[in-house]
């Protein structure tokens, strides 16, 4: 194999896995920032306090963080063909990335906004403001740079999974991996895929933590 064949190979993976990191990002936080605020709306004297809604929630959400990454990609292989109409490529492997990943956001939102401190929600409660206005510009805000941090955490996690979703299907740096350098027994392309990832994560944490320290 050519330089120019590795080179457009490895080109065309690492684009799919940011292709996979970016879309189930959003996604993901997106669905775990709507379920950590139904869980902090319906907790023991929450605003809108329904033990009911909260303990499905929690055990849907601990559920679904109890299942290996590689089990959740093959159980939910129905959802993932009703959503994309296959089950593998790099589109496909966004549906689990994001199921797998927003109980995962869910649950960095709640504890980050279950340490605001009492006292400033107690203040904005004291001047009037709406069980909204509570939420989205209290604690949301206060809570920010613990969310930042979390988030960094939750990205990190999405290309180790993404990585994984490579080996049985995914597309990706997982699969180039996997198919020509592993199989084949193509050392460079693996160490590529290695440096390339470690550089990727390296990168991820340094902007998060610029982030966290913008925002504290």
């Amino acid at each position: 194999m050519t330089a120019e064949a590795i080179i457009g190979i490895l080109s065309s993976a690492l684009i799919e896995t940011l292709i996979m990191v970016v879309i189930s990002t959003i996604f993901a936080v997106i669905i775990g920032m709507v379920l950590a605020i139904a869980l902090i709306l319906t907790t023991k004297e929450g605003p809108m306090e329904n033990k009911y809604i909260y303990k499905i929630l929690d055990g849907v959400i601990n559920t679904l963080r109890s299942l290996p990454f590689v089990i959740l990609m093959v159980v939910v292989v129905p959802v993932t063909r009703v959503i994309v109409g296959k089950s593998i490529g790099t589109t496909a492997a966004i549906v689990p990335l994001t199921i797998a990943t927003a109980p995962f956001v869910a649950r960095i939102i709640e504890t980050s906004l279950k340490e605001v401190d009492k006292g400033v929600i107690e203040a904005a409660q004291s001047l009037g403001a709406t069980k909204t206005q509570i939420i989205f510009k209290i604690m949301i805000k206060e809570a920010l740079p613990s969310i930042a941090s979390g988030l960094t955490l939750t990205i990190i996690s999405i290309i180790g999974y993404s990585a994984m979703a490579g080996s049985i299907g995914g597309g990706g740096l997982g699969a180039a991996a996997i198919t020509y350098g592993y199989n084949r027994f193509n050392t460079p392309i693996m160490i590529f895929t290695v440096v390339v990832l470690i550089i990727f994560v390296q990168f991820i944490q340094s902007l998060g933590n610029y982030i966290y320290k913008k925002l504290s």
